[in-house]
């Protein structure tokens, strides 16, 4: 057995308000402690989306009563929202920029719709990017210009872990994350045929890119500080469907796919525990969880199977893969909250980390 600290992921979508059939704070928070989280930050996209105080406490009393792991809620940056999010701020994960296609109470048209939220919201906490190739350009200019940290979401491409890596090389206040399918898995279609048409259930944003993509982000490890899952949960029968929707769960399979790359020797277990804990506990100023700690059996081999998950949607792209490593016992604030393939802490024992807790004292 190993001890891991309790794993954060800055980035996963739990579907509630709006989609519990996908998923919910129940389902996803369970699915987080098998993974070894125990502690997630939770996308704004929902329906509706999170972006002002009613929405905000929307989400965060599902959380209350359903969660079993801790969490914080993301507000989302729309066209008209600069002045809210930033009074509730300290309530929030951080603040999230669809620098890219969305719809509806978070669409950024034009980038003049940015710079009231780089202006306003606190510095203490970064803005998290949805932005992909020029778009990532544009929200590091962005963090030139007002010398505020950005935190890139999930990576893909070569170019970009380039010019972060330049911009960081100039001091420019970047951190980025990179998910394990786009470490793991390569497009299945060719170079130019990326983006033309849908791919079913290997449908996801960022897209499956090249295998020089690929290379280039191991090449290039350094550069990146979070390891997130974008856990992104659709029914089988949604990405079975004629529009398939874009995104993979990934709570369960994130630590066994990395600690297969450990066995591989791809990966150190301090390059874990640095992209897993150290840095994005640092990058979103997140508190301590006393008495919490992961058990892990490094040398447990098996195959991965969606019927054995948590996850409500019933399905993984990892299906079949073999790996190395299973997540045996999580201890939550001195509480035994998964064991051998069950989570034995009850829903709403999750704690939001953005509440002062003060008479508790719990962190």
């Amino acid at each position: 057995m190993i001890k891991l600290p309790g794993l954060i992921d800055p980035h996963v979508h739990l579907r509630e308000p709006g989609a519990a059939h996908k998923e919910d704070w129940d389902t996803g928070t369970s699915a987080a402690l098998a993974g070894g989280f125990t502690m997630v930050l939770a996308m704004p996209n929902t329906k509706p989306p999170i972006f002002d105080a009613e929405t905000l406490d929307l989400a965060l009393n599902a959380a209350e009563q359903k969660a079993r792991c801790d969490y914080a809620q993301y507000l989302g940056a729309g066209p008209d929202n600069a002045e809210v999010a930033a009074a509730l701020a300290d309530k929030a994960a951080a603040l999230k920029m669809y620098l890219d296609a969305t719809f509806g109470q978070l669409r950024l048209d034009d980038m003049s719709l940015w710079m009231p939220h780089f202006e306003k919201y606190p510095r203490h906490y970064p803005i998290v990017a949805h932005s992909e190739s020029r778009s990532m350009a544009a929200a590091l200019l962005f963090a030139a210009i007002y010398d505020r940290p950005v935190h890139i979401a999930h990576i893909s491409l070569k170019e970009e872990v380039l010019l972060i890596k330049a911009a960081k090389a100039k001091g420019i206040k970047v951190t980025c994350e990179v998910c394990p399918h786009h470490l793991f898995m390569v497009s299945q279609v060719s170079e130019e045929e990326i983006g033309k048409k849908k791919e079913g259930r290997l449908e996801v944003r960022p897209r499956l890119a090249t295998q020089k993509d690929v290379d280039a982000l191991w090449e290039n490890l350094d550069v990146i500080d979070c390891f997130a899952t974008d856990h992104a949960p659709h029914t089988l029968e949604e990405k079975d469907s004629d529009n398939p929707p874009p995104g993979f769960p990934g709570l369960e399979t994130a630590l066994p796919l990395l600690l297969t790359a450990v066995d591989n020797g791809q990966l150190t277990m301090d390059d874990i525990v640095s992209r897993m804990y150290v840095n994005p506990k640092k990058i979103f100023s997140l508190p301590d969880q006393p008495e919490t700690w992961v058990e892990v059996d490094e040398n447990a081999e098996y195959e991965i199977r969606a019927s054995r998950q948590f996850t409500r949607c019933g399905w993984t792209p990892f299906e079949g893969w073999k790996v190395k490593g299973r997540v045996r016992k999580v201890v939550l604030r001195g509480k035994t909250a998964f064991e051998d393939g069950k989570v034995l802490v009850a829903a709403g024992y999750g704690k939001n980390i953005r509440k002062q807790e003060k008479n508790e004292g719990l962190y």
